[in-house]
């Protein structure tokens, strides 16, 4: 799977760390299925029911992004006939935030 430390249980914050300043800044959480690389002349000849092949397993847990960071790794669900995702594994805050840091 991923080399990015994940830890079981519920989001854990820093010792110190204030984020209840923080907590109404909107971020945008998308879930990642997988990805491929295409040629151009492969994608202009998709059309209704192509189907492209992903790099990842049906049975892999999938990546829980926030704003491009990986924080968790979840599995889909359904709820009230959408889409949703149960969080599996937790990745530990230092590297969530180390993320963040990153892209400054």
């Amino acid at each position: 799977m991923s080399d990015v430390p994940v830890v079981p249980g519920a989001m854990e914050l820093p010792a110190g760390a204030n984020y209840r300043l923080l907590a109404d800044i909107p971020l945008r959480l998308s879930v990642e299925v997988g990805s491929t690389s295409l040629r151009l002349a492969e994608l202009m000849d998709l059309n209704s029911g192509s189907v492209v092949e992903l790099d990842r397993q049906a049975n892999e847990l999938l990546d829980i992004m926030v704003n491009g960071t990986l924080v968790a790794k979840g599995e889909v669900v359904t709820v009230n006939g959408k889409f949703g995702i149960r969080v599996v594994d937790v990745v530990a805050a230092d590297a969530r935030l180390s993320g963040i840091e990153r892209r400054q």
